[in-house]
């Protein structure tokens, strides 16, 4: 047994030293990341069940679509990948930037393969928090459950200054309640070779220097369209 967790632990460690370190042949998984985030995000909306109610999508000025899945069998960790962008002041959305994500979970989803949550940010300073390197969600930025489209009536509108509103296909959790999800890394290496640039992460989010690549487009024009 103790050797099957030290194969673990080396398999792991050297998952870990292939990713701290991208190359050009990494681009299509990393477009697949962009493109999975995007499927996300409409199931997300076309489920009435999960969709998030126009009161809050107007109010959004960030959103993160996260998808985490387990990474070791032995050590049961976390990992997965996130997309951030963010409203500028002339109403247009910024490129999706590529982040890191660890331990976004939720109670009754504890086993299972992958754990899906889009996460509306509601001001404009929490996505800048991301500059020092990596924030954990419900701690350095408080975050609670967001309203859901079929509790439109009845949700209270305090919710929505919230910094974070997470959504999540975890049932039992009530709007307003407060969650704790982990934390959210920039990772500006990926974002070199996905755009093929050395901008980093604030460049990319709040300036007009790189443009967008041909895959991404979807994914942008449909979070204008859902959240002009």
């Amino acid at each position: 047994m103790k050797k099957l967790l030290l194969l673990s632990m080396i398999a792991l460690s050297a998952t870990l030293v292939v990713r701290a370190a991208p190359s050009e042949s990494s681009r299509p998984e990393y477009v697949t990341r962009i493109e999975s985030c995007e499927a996300v995000l409409r199931e997300f909306m076309a489920n009435p069940a999960t969709a998030i109610p126009p009161a809050v999508l107007q109010s959004a000025q960030g959103i993160v679509i996260v998808n985490q899945f387990k990474a070791g069998f032995f050590l049961g960790v976390k990992d997965g990948y996130a997309v951030i962008m963010v409203k500028k002041p002339d109403g247009h959305w910024s490129l999706p930037v590529l982040l890191g994500a660890g331990e976004v979970s939720f109670g009754l989803q504890i086993g299972a393969n992958a754990v899906e949550s889009v996460m509306i940010l509601t001001d404009p300073q929490t996505a800048r928090m991301l500059y020092r390197g990596r924030f954990n969600v419900g701690a350095d930025a408080k975050a609670v459950a967001g309203p859901r489209n079929a509790e439109r009536e009845k949700f209270n509108h305090e919710i929505l200054r919230t910094p974070v509103l997470v959504y999540s296909k975890a049932k039992g959790l009530y709007a307003g309640a407060t969650v704790k999800t982990g934390w959210l890394q920039r990772n500006d290496s990926v974002n070199f070779v996905l755009y093929n640039t050395t901008y980093t992460l604030p460049e990319l989010l709040y300036s007009d220097w790189v443009q967008p690549v041909p895959e991404v487009v979807p994914l942008m024009e449909y979070v204008q369209k859902i959240m002009p």
